[in-house]
């Protein structure tokens, strides 16, 4: 069974990565209707990455004897300054989502459910190569320069399949 402070600390999880889908979706959009194919498949990517994160986190706790909620979500932004602005962005909420899921590390010691512990060591390796990979983009970014926004819009998806064959 599931421990009651350790269920609700995962179902608040549930949000927040079906949160993560949807801010994903709305920037791969964005980018979309600039005309940045390349960057806006990555993003869908990553959107449904993050949705199937949420589902990971709904079966679990269901499996659990946990009762997984599913809530509405924020209506994430819908506009971005600059491809720059998005992946810093995309940093800066991966940075958000570890800090999360480390969150749950502590609750999951301090109840002592070291069932759910182990299990939730998936999402923080998961979190160091998120952070890795929008790391990476950034360094990219800045190495192409706003002049050269063509080459990285077509090369986004090489990169991604670089850093998932190192997984």
């Amino acid at each position: 069974m599931l421990n009651k402070k350790v269920e609700k600390v995962l179902v608040e999880q549930i949000e927040k990565e079906g949160y993560s889908s949807n801010l994903y979706l709305a920037m791969a959009s964005w980018a979309e209707t600039k005309g940045l194919a390349g960057i806006a498949q990555w993003l869908f990517a990553q959107a449904e990455e993050e949705r199937m994160h949420m589902l990971k986190f709904v079966d679990y706790v269901n499996e659990r004897g946990g009762r997984a909620i599913i809530p509405g979500f924020d209506k994430p932004p819908t506009d971005f300054e600059s491809v720059q602005s998005v992946f810093e962005k995309v940093y800066e909420h991966e940075q958000y989502v570890s800090k999360c899921i480390n969150d749950i590390v502590g609750v999951c010691l301090e109840e002592k459910d070291f069932t759910t512990h182990n299990w939730i060591q998936w999402f923080v390796q998961e979190q160091i190569e998120e952070e890795a990979s929008a790391q990476t983009l950034l360094d990219k970014l800045k190495l192409a320069g706003s002049g050269s926004l063509y080459l990285f819009d077509r090369d986004i998806m090489s990169m991604r399949g670089e850093a998932t064959a190192t997984e």
